[in-house]
């Protein structure tokens, strides 16, 4: 938002009475969830996002977690890949994970 719309929204917030706050303050936080709606959503025309599978060190550092525990752990993980040998984690379902916290 520049400069000018958030002036503009606190003049119109400076000329309410004090009777009229709460249902501005509602509006607000409607336009807020609005605005964390569109941030969110889905990308346009069904695209998928790129996931990246990531190594051991970079995902326990995603998670806050050791690389020991993240190896004695994977198995409890759904977004757990494996690459022969190799343990990977998809970046996709670790946000996923983070975000349902």
């Amino acid at each position: 938002m520049n400069g000018s719309r958030l002036a503009h929204i606190l003049q119109a917030m400076m000329e309410l009475s004090t009777d009229e706050l709460p249902q501005f303050l509602g509006e607000l936080e409607e336009a807020k969830a609005w605005a964390w709606q569109r941030l969110t959503a889905a990308p346009p025309n069904g695209a998928q996002p790129h996931d990246e599978q990531l190594s051991v060190e970079v995902a326990a550092e995603r998670l806050g977690v050791s690389k020991d525990y993240l190896y004695r752990h994977a198995q409890e993980y759904p977004f757990t890949r494996r690459q022969g040998r190799k343990l990977l984690f998809s970046a996709l379902g670790i946000d996923r994970h983070i975000r349902q916290k």
